[in-house]
């Protein structure tokens, strides 16, 4: 099979998993370090069962890793490049010419966000 076969499955399978709004949360969550159950369900604001399958599908997908500590879990990106890489397309998001202005502010702010580990910035 040619290479660029194979690294176009490898890259699909990569963006399938990464197809869920959650699933970038997460990612982009671990960015700052690793996390529990209860704190990324705090932060996204959905469901701990909720949180819990993605973290399932993650791990399954070798994107993220667990590290147990007496009965708590905790969560950590396998390869923390891959936040990165999902901010560095928020370039991407942002360039594109039907956005509102409302959608644009918004992706500056996750971007800020997400750069600053949780803080708030101006602009």
């Amino acid at each position: 099979m040619p290479s660029r076969i194979v690294v176009a499955k490898e890259l699909a399978s990569i963006f399938s998993i990464l197809s869920h709004p959650d699933r970038v949360r997460i990612v982009a969550e671990l960015r700052q370090g690793e996390k529990d159950v209860n704190g990324l369900q705090a932060t996204l604001g959905v469901s701990h069962s909720r949180v819990s399958q993605h973290l399932s599908g993650l791990k399954a997908h070798r994107i993220v890793q667990e590290r147990r500590e007496g009965r708590h879990v905790f969560y950590h990106l396998t390869q923390p490049e891959l936040a990165n890489w999902l901010i560095q397309g928020l370039r991407f998001v942002e360039g594109e010419a039907a956005h509102t202005d409302s959608v644009r502010a918004a992706i500056r702010e996750a971007r800020g966000l997400w750069n600053n580990g949780g803080t708030p910035v101006a602009g």
